[in-house]
């Protein structure tokens, strides 16, 4: 009897998938060579400036101009998202309707579309001669080379983050709350914000926080549509760009390390509430 309980013990503690120190090795040395050291380069750059001196550069007139256009425009388009990607998600997975597999394959399209083409599309469209542009500039509406127009291009590069957050969520949530919902007299619109939405606000959260953080630093979308007017329509990442350009290294990586900073700060407040919400609707 010690033998057999000896042999399932040994069975059970023995694991499916071998080779885990193998495995995690790979994992560790991959998270560091395409994340962990790039973004401690950008510190150790950074840190050739003086505090005075990466004042002067992040606090500079046209440093502070683009961020309020990047932050500002990237919350904006993420909040859009944050919306309109709960409605698409939700015609995805609760209807069916012709032309729904292409659809969800076209909600990818951002991801696989280069930057610079998804940039000259937009603005060639957008713009004061454009199929849609033009119709909006009869009415006085100038939407290339503003910052709707930045807007707009950030939508566009966004959007799949809270699709794809929301959908899964949708998909695995039991149609049997709200039928009980429906039973207790509950109206479709208080089923909606009492039942529903409570289960998929974490992951739109998640959503809204990647396509906000993939906002402010975008740049190959967005340079075109920009215009890249000083202290209007210019963007942050442009001017890491054009310090880059004037060999002003210690500059770029400075300006960087502050839309960096931000970023991570975002996502992780973000994640923050993210889990203090699952812990409130489990």
């Amino acid at each position: 009897m010690e033998k057999i309980s000896l042999s399932i013990k040994r069975k059970s503690g023995k694991r499916i998938i071998p080779g885990f120190g193998l495995s995690m090795g790979i994992t560790i040395s991959m998270l560091s060579l395409t994340i962990l050291l790039p973004v401690v380069s950008i510190v150790i750059c950074a840190s050739n400036l003086s505090f005075k001196e990466f004042l002067e550069v992040v606090t500079s007139r046209a440093v502070v101009s683009g961020y309020k256009v990047s932050f500002g425009c990237a919350f904006i388009a993420a909040v859009v998202n944050g919306i309109f990607g709960m409605i698409l998600a939700w015609v995805l997975v609760r209807y069916d309707f012709p032309g729904k597999r292409l659809l969800d394959g076209l909600i990818e399209l951002p991801f696989a579309l280069p930057t610079a083409v998804a940039g000259i599309a937009l603005t060639s469209l957008y713009s004061n001669e454009g199929w849609i542009g033009s119709i909006f500039s009869n009415f006085g509406i100038q939407i290339a080379y503003t910052k709707i127009g930045i807007i707009i291009a950030m939508i566009f590069i966004g959007i799949p983050f809270v699709v794809r957050s929301i959908q899964p969520v949708l998909e695995k949530l039991d149609k049997q709350y709200e039928e009980a919902a429906a039973m207790l007299g509950a109206s479709e619109r208080r089923t909606f914000f009492k039942v529903i939405f409570p289960e998929i606000f974490p992951a739109m959260l998640t959503g809204f926080g990647l396509a906000l953080a993939r906002g402010i630093g975008e740049y190959g979308s967005v340079v075109f549509i920009a215009g890249n007017i000083p202290y209007e329509t210019q963007i942050a990442p442009l001017l890491i760009v054009s310090k880059l350009e004037q060999l002003k290294y210690t500059d770029a990586t400075a300006i960087a390390l502050v839309i960096l900073a931000t970023s991570f700060s975002i996502l992780f407040v973000i994640n923050i509430i993210q889990s203090l919400v699952n812990k409130r609707t489990s």
